[in-house]
């Protein structure tokens, strides 16, 4: 089984213009993503899918590979689709974003291990339970519902589900970490898909899937992250990186 991870980026963020190319102790936040990417033991390649040669120079710079992307995808998951049209000996493509220069080696394994075990399974997604109640109103986190076998009902950058029953702390709040693993012809197939309402309305690729009737399996994760999402993210990522082990790892060596 073949598994390769393509991190979607590109300079035209709304909340953060050129995020991809931001400094975070001393490399550029893409930089970061793609070191602990290609640290994985499971991953067979990685690779950079963008729109714009200022990412490609970057990626270039550090070694990495990169593949020319359409500037038209409105959705990461078809960049990342795009990038994988041409792998055809693949099994397995990790949608794994580029603005999680956090991202743990283990959090990958977890994402990928249900589709390794089930042909069933054609889509995953990683989660992580919400512990503070600021992070739950944030429309920059996506908030994510499960069935009881851990089959997502629904994302939001809306707070769900309401507290106002049960409270904050007594019912499982999770939100979307963007580890993403497809089969990879179920990601070509997701690409081919109408776009639906829900996606629009919500901006979340993952309601596609579920609004054209397929499953996508939730791993939770119990590792804490911090995504970037806009420029006052960066000193709490630095914040965390400075005792991170894994970037201690390959800071000696670069």
């Amino acid at each position: 089984m073949k598994i390769v991870a393509i991190i979607p980026a590109r300079m035209g963020s709304s909340r953060f213009p050129g995020k991809p190319l931001a400094k975070i102790l001393g490399k550029s936040m893409i930089e970061h993503v793609y070191i602990r990417a290609s640290m994985s033991d499971i991953l067979d390649d990685v690779f950079i899918a963008t729109p714009d040669e200022e990412i490609r120079r970057e990626v270039e710079r550090f070694g990495g590979k990169a593949i020319m992307t359409s500037p038209k995808h409105e959705r990461a998951s078809d960049r990342v689709a795009e990038a994988a049209e041409g792998m055809e000996d693949c099994d397995i493509v990790i949608n794994l974003q580029g603005d999680e220069p956090l991202i743990h080696l283990e959090m990958i394994n977890l994402a990928s291990e249900p589709l390794i075990k089930s042909k069933e399974v054609v889509c995953g997604n990683l989660v992580k339970r919400i512990e503070m109640e600021p992070e739950y109103v944030d429309p920059n986190t996506i908030k994510v519902v499960a069935d009881r076998n851990m089959n997502a009902l629904y994302f939001s950058r809306e707070p769900i589900p309401t507290k106002r029953v049960l409270g904050f702390n007594n019912i499982p709040i999770y939100k979307q970490v963007c580890v993403i693993p497809f089969r990879r012809d179920f990601l070509l197939k997701y690409s081919r898909m109408e776009p639906t309402p829900l996606e629009q309305a919500e901006s979340i690729d993952m309601l596609r899937i579920l609004e054209h009737g397929y499953k996508v399996k939730l791993v939770e994760s119990k590792y804490d992250t911090q995504a970037v999402d806009t420029k006052e993210d960066i000193p709490k990522v630095e914040s965390m990186m400075k005792t991170d082990k894994l970037f201690l790892s390959y800071k000696k060596r670069t």
